[in-house]
């Protein structure tokens, strides 16, 4: 896999998906802090290479001034319930306790929310970024509605360690 394509993607799936209001989500964006983040330079993309390996060594080091770090690997190297088991297990043993969380999106796993794919559709990815911020700008987005579209089956899968945001 070719890390300049991989970024390439991910910005475009950034700009032209998660920073545009969308009429299924209240008219909201999919995510109202992807922009800033852009702008910002806030995110790192990576190619992962060993996902346990690869979280703990994001737990030791943290998240080197990022907002999120996006670790990027071939789908065809992991069914979709495999790589989310392996996430999940290595989030809630190594992540967790350094208030960090892994985030999964795996074109195997379709995210659907009323009807929109979530998914960024072309690899294998790991969102890794600060628990607590996480679920302060959740807190935030939350009082002003941005969840009140949302299933709550989906919902419920998001916010497994988190704080549920709604009021």
């Amino acid at each position: 896999m070719d890390i300049e394509q991989i970024k390439t993607d991910i910005n475009q799936w950034i700009e032209e998906f998660l920073e545009i209001p969308n009429s299924a989500l209240g008219g909201w964006s999919p995510c109202p802090y992807a922009r800033r983040a852009r702008l910002d330079n806030a995110y790192e993309v990576t190619l992962g290479n060993n996902i346990l390996f690869d979280i703990i060594n994001i737990a030791t080091q943290g998240l080197g001034g990022r907002d999120v770090v996006i670790m990027a690997y071939d789908p065809a190297d992991y069914r979709g319930s495999d790589f989310e088991l392996a996430v999940h297990a290595a989030c809630e043993q190594y992540l967790l306790p350094r208030d960090l969380i892994a985030l999964v999106d795996h074109p195997d796993l379709p995210e659907l929310v009323n009807g929109i794919s979530m998914n960024q559709g072309t690899y294998a990815l790991i969102l890794i970024q600060n628990l607590t911020d996480l679920n302060q700008k959740a807190a935030a987005m939350g009082r002003k509605g941005f969840y009140d579209t949302w299933p709550n089956a989906y919902l419920k899968e998001l916010f497994q360690h988190r704080k549920d945001p709604r009021p």
